[in-house]
């Protein structure tokens, strides 16, 4: 079966191999990942089982420099689709495999690569600034990626003169704008998971839970950050929690994250902030999701889907991280 039959099977739903339920799936997928010099990425918003058998867990431009780092022939990334293309553009050499081609990003897909075009087209003066969580065709458009670590850092490093489109998620870019003093044209992008909390559930939590504080990743809206005790990426509020000294955290991320936090400081309580359109307590990202054990071990063991990148495309998109990366070492900045 080749790739693209594979590929479109998969996307349509047909892939209908079951493991026996005889089989152990996690001493399977270990034995494939010995035998294929391969290593298993998961972000933090996979699901916890996933989580428990990476060789790596963290946030996704972390997760694709570790790599690498290795001496790995396969990379399997547990995440979504721009974060397995980051894997590629930063290890052109090695094999990389997402377990369900559907796993994508409504950020990435909010901001799409030929209106991306026209858009910048209209402000030629513009240094472009992105965000990771962007496909690879939006990184070769791109003059310097960001993270939401080193976003305002990359920022300042510029020219308080110098103009500058920010892109894709407008709620970052509109604190970036509030914490950095500049004027930014921003890209009308969003995430799903960040947009969905309900800001009303919010403060009936905090009002039950006096003593917690409120962790909010900058994605979120800005009534939901005004609240927010701390704001930072997905590693920075795992680092946050284990080193501040209340016991209890009201977290506004995707709650995939919990499962680290309860591992990192079991002696503290974490509670998923709710999104607006649900019963349900906790908000999860749909994409992050699709991935299974499961579909680990079937990835693993046919070598698909792969992600494949066009060289000149990657190459481009590749001078826009490494350009961050210049920025980010830089002393003093």
């Amino acid at each position: 079966m080749n790739n693209n039959v594979y590929n479109d099977l998969l996307i349509h739903g047909f892939i209908q191999e079951k493991v026996d339920e005889d089989v152990d799936i996690v001493k399977e997928i270990l034995k494939l990942k010995e035998e294929k010099n391969a290593i298993i990425l998961a972000h933090y918003y996979e699901i916890a089982e996933i989580q428990d058998i990476a060789d790596f867990i963290g946030d996704s431009l972390e997760l694709s420099k570790q790599a690498a780092e290795t001496n790995a022939d396969i990379i399997v990334f547990c995440g979504v689709h721009f974060m397995a293309e980051t894997a590629k553009i930063l290890s052109p050499q090695k094999k990389v495999l997402l377990p369900d081609l559907k796993a994508g990003c409504s950020l990435a897909d909010s901001c799409p690569e030929q209106e991306f075009e026209k858009f910048i087209a209209q402000y030629p003066e513009h240094i472009v600034i992105s965000y990771i969580n962007t496909t690879a065709g939006i990184k070769a458009l791109t003059d310097i990626i960001c993270t939401s670590s080193n976003a305002a850092k990359i920022i300042n490093s510029l020219p308080e003169e110098q103009k500058i489109i920010f892109a894709p998620d407008k709620n970052l870019g509109d604190y970036l704008n509030s914490i950095t003093g500049r004027k930014m044209v921003v890209w009308n992008g969003a995430c799903h998971v960040h947009e969905r909390f309900s800001l009303e559930k919010i403060v009936a939590l905090k009002n039950e839970n006096p003593d917690a504080k409120i962790l909010a990743h900058p994605e979120c809206e800005k009534p939901v950050l005004i609240m927010a005790d701390y704001i930072g990426s997905t590693s920075a509020l795992l680092k946050y929690s284990v080193n501040d000294k209340a016991e209890k955290y009201i977290v506004a991320t995707e709650s995939g994250i919990l499962h680290q936090m309860k591992r990192k400081s079991p002696e503290k309580s974490f509670i998923p902030a709710p999104p607006d359109d649900s019963t349900c307590g906790c908000n999860e990202c749909n994409f992050m999701k699709l991935n299974t054990l499961e579909k680990v071990y079937l990835c693993m063991k046919y070598e698909l889907p792969e992600i494949i990148i066009e060289e000149d495309m990657r190459k481009r998109a590749e001078k826009s991280i490494l350009k961050m990366m210049e920025i980010s070492n830089k002393p003093g900045l």
